[in-house]
């Protein structure tokens, strides 16, 4: 179980006397990350239609400067320890029952006990997003993170899913009724990248004739950008060529200490945290290496920014893409396949180009912002999710 839990004296009396619902989010953590920013999106859409409290269980709230001012808000820190699930869960518990919110949404593995808590409490609506795992459950679920799933979400309203992978473990390991399983693909800002930036990378003195490759992505362990450094320097290309990757995280060290392994550090570039528009145009390719996914928001991103993708084949990343690109979604393993990958891409630009277009013409046509507000909105709204 996760280990962090939160004392009922630190939550405080944030809750504002307002008619309008109040909509209680337990995040296992409101950092920078693909969940938590779309959430901002999502919450500001709705604007005041409801008032949020956002508890972030590891107390880091970097997501928030996202926010709109004018919502009505409250980030909620935590006092955390390290205590056991049954100590955490009655924690929760009388949290909720103090709280008392018109709806609980509760986020990933990460605030399970959360979800179990509102088995136990007067929650009138109760909706978990899972939105995929860690490096632990990259190959295979732990049992008995499943068998504390199929209790903790037995009386769940609704559980949110954004791949087809997902809706299916959900369905079939852990035994959740198909009638309270929504699937709710991620959706992006196209307009937002619909003129692509190509001088926005910092630090990127393009040489005559260079090719990029670049990814982006929060640096850490299963996102396994380890493994694109080693494909990248299995290439083997007669023009100059670089490596961008844009994120930040725990894993920045170590990786900058492989690309000197790998002898490539001259032609990595580590940008940091970045907007990934800023970025995006600036690449010829966008790569993606994770261990794990479901339905990533760069992989959107970069589509909606006319990028022609190789990626490794995990969750619904295949299906993401356009039909046209699927030929570059390989074998997550195989190092050989994705260098393979990347070489065909770069060796021809016509091909990138149309597969660009491709891949921009079916963000905009099956992966839109509007359609995920308008399915975030009928889930939030009263009387949806029991």
């Amino acid at each position: 179980m996760p280990a962090t839990t939160i004392f009922p004296e630190a939550v405080g009396t944030a809750v504002h006397a307002l008619s309008c619902e109040h909509l209680l989010h337990v995040f296992p953590s409101f950092g920078i990350g693909g969940v938590p920013l779309r959430m901002v999106r999502i919450i500001n859409h709705l604007g005041k239609r409801f008032r949020h409290t956002v508890i972030a269980l590891d107390n880091n709230f970097d997501a928030a400067a996202g926010l709109s001012d004018d919502l009505s808000l409250d980030l909620m820190p935590v006092r955390a320890t390290t205590r056991g699930p049954f100590q955490n869960l009655a924690a929760g518990v009388i949290v909720l029952r103090r709280l008392r919110p018109d709806l609980l949404l509760t986020y990933n593995w990460g605030a399970i006990e959360w979800a179990a808590a509102a088995r136990f409490s007067p929650v009138l609506r109760h909706v978990h997003l899972e939105s995929g795992f860690g490096k632990g459950e990259a190959d295979m679920q732990i049992p008995r993170r499943v068998l504390f799933r199929r209790w903790a979400l037995a009386r769940c309203g609704l559980v949110v899913v954004p791949s087809r992978r997902l809706e299916n473990i959900a369905c079939r390991v852990w035994r959740l009724p198909a009638a309270r399983i929504a699937y709710i693909p991620n959706g992006v800002d196209t307009a937002r990248f619909a003129v692509p930036v190509t001088d926005g990378v910092p630090g990127l003195e393009r040489r005559p004739g260079e090719m990029v490759i670049g990814t982006v992505a929060p640096l850490r362990p299963e996102k396994n950008i380890a493994r694109l450094l080693r494909v990248f320097a299995m290439l083997d290309f007669q023009q100059p060529l670089r490596l961008v990757i844009a994120g930040d995280g725990i894993e920045r060290v170590p990786l900058e200490r492989l690309a000197k392994e790998l002898g490539i550090a001259e032609r990595i570039l580590f940008t940091g945290q970045t907007a990934p528009e800023s970025v995006l145009g600036a690449f010829d390719i966008f790569a993606l290496s994770s261990d794990t996914e479901q339905m990533p928001n760069a992989l959107l991103e970069a589509m909606a920014a006319s990028r022609a993708i190789a990626a490794v084949d995990v969750g619904d990343v295949r299906k993401i893409v356009s039909e046209e690109n699927r030929e570059f979604i390989v074998n997550r393993d195989d190092l050989g396949a994705f260098a393979a990958a990347l070489s065909g891409l770069l060796s021809s630009p016509e091909r990138r180009r149309a597969l660009g277009s491709a891949n921009r013409r079916r963000a905009v046509a099956e992966f839109s912002q509007e359609r995920m507000f308008s399915e975030y909105s009928r889930i939030f709204s009263p009387g949806r999710a029991h």
